[in-house]
C-alpha cells in the first residue's frame, strides 16, 4: 500500500456541463465518473473542485477561470463539445487559453473512432492556462474512462494510448505538481530525465 504522504498532493477541478443536469431533471453522470476514474488512475492525495453548470459560454469559462486561480493544476470538463446550438465548451474553452495543445482532441477522436463514426463530430480541445492543463472530455461516462485510459487487448497490452499518458509530464513542464499514475490502470511517460526517483518514509 502506498504512503499518500509520498506524493504531491493535487487540486483538480472537474466540470459537467449540461443544461438538463444542472436544471435539476436528471441525475449528473460525468462528475462521478471523472472522480472515480481520477482515484483510481492516480496516487497522489487529490482535492476535489467540482463544478455543475448549464451550457452557456461565459458561465464555463468563468468557472475555468476560477479554478485555474484556485490553484487546480489540471481541470477536466466533460459535456458540451458536440456541434449543436448550444454546445459551447470548445469556445468557452479557448476563449480563456494561453496555449492550444491540439494533439489532446486528435487523439481523443482517434480513440472514439474506433467505436463510432460520428466521433468525428466532436470538437474536444485542451488548453494551458498559466500553471494549469484544462481538457475538454466526451460526455459519457464509458467514453470518458475509454479517452483517458487508452483500449487495451484480451492480455492487457495498450492497443491506442489514452491521453492521460501524456498529462503528467505535460503538468510538469508547464510548472504543476508531480503526478504519479498507478501503471496498471495508466502509465505515464515522461523521457528518463524527467523522472523523479521514489522517494521513501
Amino acid at each position: 500500500m502506498n504512503d499518500v504522504s509520498l506524493h504531491d498532493p493535487l487540486k483538480i477541478g472537474i466540470v459537467s456541463i449540461s443544461d438538463r443536469a444542472s436544471s435539476g431533471a436528471y441525475e449528473d453522470k460525468g462528475l462521478p465518473a471523472l472522480q472515480e476514474w481520477l482515484n483510481k488512475a492516480l496516487l497522489n492525495p487529490i482535492e476535489f473542485e467540482p463544478r455543475l453548470i448549464p451550457d452557456e459560454q461565459d458561465r464555463i469559462s468563468a468557472a475555468l477561470i476560477e479554478l485555474v486561480d484556485a490553484g487546480c493544476a489540471l481541470v477536466l470538463t466533460t459535456g458540451g463539445t458536440g456541434p449543436a446550438k448550444r454546445d459551447v465548451t470548445p469556445e468557452a474553452t479557448l476563449a480563456v487559453a494561453d496555449k492550444e495543445m491540439p494533439g489532446f482532441g486528435e487523439q481523443m477522436r482517434q480513440i472514439s473512432l474506433r467505436f463510432v463514426p460520428t466521433a468525428i463530430l466532436s470538437r474536444q480541445v485542451a488548453v494551458i492556462r498559466g500553471n494549469s492543463l484544462i481538457i475538454n472530455l466526451p460526455g459519457q461516462p464509458k467514453s470518458i474512462a475509454e479517452t483517458l485510459e487508452g483500449l487495451k487487448d484480451a492480455h492487457g497490452q495498450s492497443v491506442v494510448p489514452g491521453i492521460f499518458a501524456a498529462v503528467p509530464y505535460c503538468v510538469d513542464l508547464i510548472g504543476g505538481p508531480y503526478m504519479e499514475t498507478r501503471e496498471e490502470v495508466c502509465k505515464a511517460f515522461r523521457p528518463k530525465n524527467a523522472i523523479r526517483p521514489a522517494r521513501t518514509a
